[in-house]
């Protein structure tokens, strides 16, 4: 496994100026003295409103050989990426790319920067490591070094890179480390004049650097790295290792004693050799490793004898690997933070140990990185992370600094408002019109902080939003703002003042099942917060209106894609197998890993939003219950729901449990492989419902029939008729037939594991004889129109 400019933001800036010119021409009347007053006040904060964003370094490692494509990489959470691995040639120096990769690389900088056009991206070349023999013959002569420096420059042009990154570079003494001196310098000077002989930007020169204690003899040649780098990734990991070390050992710990080391003493290490904090990036490992032990049960943490890896054949795991694995074991195995060394930890089965870091740990790692001034972070993979839950932890930390740093700038402003405002009605106590002037200035400023706050955050807080905002923002509830219309009332689309889009829901005066909805959904959806559930901005109960604002998703609903004969091509079976796979992440979240149970009873075509990149997110919880954890199943009066989705146990008895929502996802799931409504009727003589269909196709050996003709999963490991499979098996009659979500999203990932044939699905007719008559319901009518109320029969 191998190891591991900027825009200048002027809005705040041009805020101050501009409220001060207004300030100075609303108060012509004032005298002299209260004008240069407010010029003292406001204009030398001028030059503190800069944020700090402009140097802060968001990196991030993306390995070509890793699973997942460039198109995948969520680039908005990064300011630079590196493509990795260039090789130096071993005969003439120069840098070349195995051709089997080189389309990778040729493509990378203008995939990544369709999400983000502002990232910049770096060629990683590989030095070695530990290996170092051809790096260090490269050092020793120039003409050597000259080949290296001219082929890295113009093969950083040819793709089109930004910058060059030099990994694996080990510390090295004597006169190697002078020549490591020199090609620093050489290849400064070489992209100093390309850049200025090309008329184009100067490349970006980084290095990755390695952990070095007191008593190493060996070094860098920190001056001329001071001297010549843009800055330095410090490798913060990979400090003990399965295959190596025959004690267990924290690979990535923050702290530790002086026995142990750690990124910490590392860095202070650093320090003292003559590398300064600021140029230097805290690398945040994506993975982490799994140690055999010796003596099964015999667990102390760390120096606990070990005989190996464990798990894979190095003992290294990827991130969502480590997750998957946990999840794998249900309540089983628990991982633990360790707040003394800051990293997570757990053992299975009382022979397997593995360490790594999760979320609470990549927090307090970039929290570090602000608190000690380094650059930033840099992320070794960015492939290895689970729906960007590492990543965007990271920027949260990030967020929380600028917050706080924007609160005190307000805080400083509108006192020195307030002192001006003070005396300048001191001066002005007979100037009457200066009085409603001022008044105005207050209530303007008043309502840009109180109207609408920073939602940028991920925070569980919502946002009470005036009326007027919003009324503003939709432009007065236009025609033209509006995106549908549901049995909660009409959905609009606004723009809050600083550009932010948002979708408003309100609700209808005519709506007999919205206030109840209204009150659900607010408190159960400001308790849930993941990537695939739509995230819940604030609500307005102003004017007595009843009013939601949601992020808005550009992209509209699923069902937007799966019954358009024309827009549904734009949905390719890798694109639909990412849309399965965010509901189901949703589901298990509801289902499994947020602090309720929850169960949404309303999961259908309609209710799955997508994002610009395509993502799926759950909407629409007004119908959602809680449960306790461990809770089995309620039941209600009041049948809520839309026909062909709701289960056959919930309409007969009012029954429902997580196993109602996993009867929804068995619908939808045919409906994505199919592209086929609930509504209609098929089969030779259009007498079967959508589920009858599926289930006498597969029955028969012909599921391909059911498939829209367009999908094509021969390069996916995830199969079609696997999908069809399992839906079946998600909609029996009786819910005890039907997998959890957990069984679910393990047999969707693993195409070899062991599957039941599933029996007639709920509400069929059709009766076969060799499986076991169950009573069934026949409904006259099926289609997506939401149940509020359903009386018995």
């Amino acid at each position: 496994m191998f190891p591991h400019g900027i825009m200048y933001n002027k809005h705040l800036s041009q805020k101050i100026e501009t409220t001060t010119l207004n300030i100075i021409s609303m108060a012509s009347n004032l005298n002299g003295f209260f004008l240069l007053l407010l010029l003292l006040l406001f204009l030398p904060l001028k030059p503190h409103s800069l944020a700090d964003t402009s140097s802060w370094v968001r990196a991030g490692y993306y390995y070509s050989g890793n699973e997942i494509s460039a198109s995948d990489i969520k680039a908005t959470l990064f300011t630079h990426l590196l493509c990795a691995f260039a090789f130096i040639h071993p005969t003439n120096y120069n840098i070349f790319i195995n051709s089997s990769e080189v389309p990778k690389f040729s493509n990378f900088t203008n995939t990544v920067k369709l999400q983000n056009p502002s990232v910049s991206t770096l060629l990683s070349i590989w030095g070695g490591r530990e290996d170092s023999a051809l790096f260090t013959s490269m050092l020793n002569q120039s003409s050597h070094r000259k080949s290296f420096i001219d082929s890295s420059i113009s093969t950083a042009r040819l793709y089109g890179f930004h910058g060059i990154d030099l990994t694996g570079a080990w510390p090295t003494q004597g006169s190697q480390l002078a020549n490591f001196a020199t090609l620093l310098k050489e290849w400064r000077v070489a992209i100093t004049s390309e850049a200025r002989n090309s008329s184009k930007p100067e490349l970006i020169l980084v290095m990755a650097g390695y952990y070095l204690r007191a008593s190493d003899s060996m070094n860098y040649p920190f001056d001329s790295m001071q001297r010549n780098l843009d800055w330095v990734h410090f490798v913060a990991y990979d400090y003990y290792l399965p295959k190596r070390d025959n004690v267990t050992g924290f690979h990535a710990a923050l702290y530790g004693s002086s026995d142990w080391d750690n990124t910490d003493s590392g860095i202070k290490e650093w320090r003292k050799r003559g590398f300064t904090s600021n140029r230097l990036s805290i690398g945040l490992p994506y993975h982490g490793y799994a140690w055999t032990l010796v003596n099964p049960g015999d667990n102390k943490g760390v120096g606990t004898p070990a005989s190996g890896p464990a798990i894979t054949k190095d003992g290294s795991m990827a991130y969502k690997l480590i997750k998957s694995y946990i999840r794998s074991f249900g309540n089983g195995v628990v991982s633990r933070y360790n707040a003394t060394f800051v990293v997570n930890q757990f053992t299975v089965a009382s022979t397997t140990w593995v360490n790594f870091d999760d979320v609470e740990v990549i927090k307090a790692k970039v929290s570090y990185a602000r608190k000690n001034g380094l650059l930033g972070y840099n992320v070794f993979q960015v492939g290895n992370d689970e729906n960007w839950v590492l990543s965007r932890a990271a920027q949260e930390v990030d967020e929380d600094h600028h917050k706080i740093k924007r609160r005190l700038l307000i805080i400083v402003l509108l006192t020195a408002l307030t002192l001006a405002l003070l005396l300048g009605l001191a001066f002005c106590y007979y100037h009457r019109g200066i009085v409603a002037t001022v008044t105005k200035i207050i209530y303007k400023l008043g309502y840009s902080s109180a109207a609408e706050k920073d939602l940028d955050g991920n925070a569980s807080d919502l946002i009470v939003f005036s009326y007027l905002t919003v009324k503003v923002a939709t432009n007065n509830f236009s025609k033209e703002n509006k995106l549908g219309e549901g049995g909660f009332g009409l959905v609009y689309k606004g723009k809050l003042r600083k550009g932010q889009e948002i979708a408003v829901k309100r609700l209808s005066d005519t709506s007999h099942q919205g206030p109840e909805e209204f009150k659900n959904e607010i408190t159960l959806t400001a308790r849930l917060q993941h990537v695939n559930l739509v995230r819940l901005l604030g609500y307005c109960t102003k004017k007595n209106e009843k009013i939601l604002i949601y992020e808005y998703l550009p992209n509209k609903s699923l069902d937007h894609f799966l019954f358009d004969p024309t827009k549904s091509t734009l949905l390719d079976w890798s694109k639909r197998v990412n849309i399965i796979e965010g509901i189901t992440q949703g589901l298990l979240y509801l289902q499994e890993y947020s602090n309720f149970t929850i169960i949404h009873r309303d999961l259908k075509a309609s209710n799955v939003l997508l994002d610009h990149e395509m993502n799926p997110k759950i909407s629409d919880f007004g119908m959602a219950r809680i449960f306790k954890k461990y809770d089995l199943e309620a039941n209600t009066s009041r049948i809520v729901g839309t026909y062909g989705y709701v289960p056959p146990e919930y309409v007969r008895k009012g029954i429902y449990s997580t196993k109602y929502d996993v009867y929804s996802f068995g619908v939808l799931l045919l409906q994505i492989i199919s592209g086929k409504r609930t509504s209609c009727y098929y089969g030779t003589h259009e007498s079967m419902n959508l589920l009858e269909y599926a289930y006498e196709l597969w029955r028969e050996g012909r599921g391909v029939e059911f498939f829209d003709p367009s999908l094509d999963d021969t390069s996916s490991p995830c199969k079609i008729m696997r999908c069809m499979h399992v839906a079946l098996l998600c909609v029996q009659e009786n819910p005890a037939d039907r997998p959890s979500m957990l069984e679910v999203d393990s047999l969707l990932k693993n195409e070899g594991a062991a599957i039941g044939a599933p029996k007639m699905p709920a509400f069929s007719g059709k009766k076969y004889e060799d499986e076991e008559e169950t009573s069934r319901i026949k409904l006259s009518s099926v289609n997506d129109v939401t149940i509020s109320q359903l009386g018995p029969r």
